[in-house]
């Protein structure tokens, strides 16, 4: 029989209390773990912010299939930015972006511009070169053709390959694609909230029983 509230003891009161605090807390919380996944289901996801497991371990083979990968291209321009050493990239992304010019007359000021911004020694994003390859690209300036920066990217990309790529796949730049963080609310987290919903409800009224 209820003898209301006045009858109960004051430590029953008190963890009722608690408990209700808790119980709407934890309501709440569940409440928006049902919008996200109803949310979740009418959004979705772009093929491009999706990599396969099969993909990112093809990454981990060689340098090469991670910078011909979109996802694999920016996060690896990410870790080298965090490392103060972007120009590298930047530079043989400029070389690919070059090789596919298909108009003669705007080889010479695209050639020149690459240059200019990272090979001559007063370029702002001066790449580490040797002398004899930046001399070999200087005079290959006087008559630019398609292939005037090839052995200038090969240095740069074998420079990468040997010192900066084996860094990246031990950075959490790769090894949040190779185990990727598990999701905040999911539908087994949802279970257990109302689960443990109703544990709380069913303690509180034998403590007071």
């Amino acid at each position: 029989m209820c003898k209301g509230l006045a009858a109960l003891p004051a430590t029953c009161l008190k963890s009722a209390k608690d408990m209700k605090h808790r119980l709407g807390f934890l309501l709440q919380k569940s409440d928006s773990c049902d919008y996200s996944l109803s949310q979740g289901k009418k959004e979705k996801i772009s093929p491009t912010q999706r990599v396969s497991q099969e993909e990112v371990k093809k990454w981990a083979d060689s340098l090469e299939n991670l910078i011909h990968h979109d996802r694999g291209l920016a996060a690896f321009r990410a870790f080298l930015k965090s490392e103060y050493s972007e120009e590298n990239i930047e530079f043989w992304v400029s070389c690919e972006d070059y090789k596919k010019t298909k108009s003669p007359a705007k080889l010479s000021p695209k050639a020149r511009k690459i240059y200019d911004e990272f090979i001559s020694v007063q370029a702002t994003k001066e790449v580490n070169l040797d002398s004899c390859t930046r001399d070999k690209t200087s005079r290959n300036m006087l008559e630019p053709t398609l292939s005037c920066f090839d052995e200038a990217q090969r240095k740069i990309f074998t420079l990468m390959e040997k010192d900066s790529y084996r860094r990246f796949l031990k950075s959490h730049f790769y090894l949040d694609f190779v185990n990727p963080p598990a999701a905040g609310c999911g539908p087994e987290n949802c279970k257990r909230t109302h689960a443990h919903t109703l544990d709380c409800n069913s303690n509180i009224v034998s403590q007071c029983a």
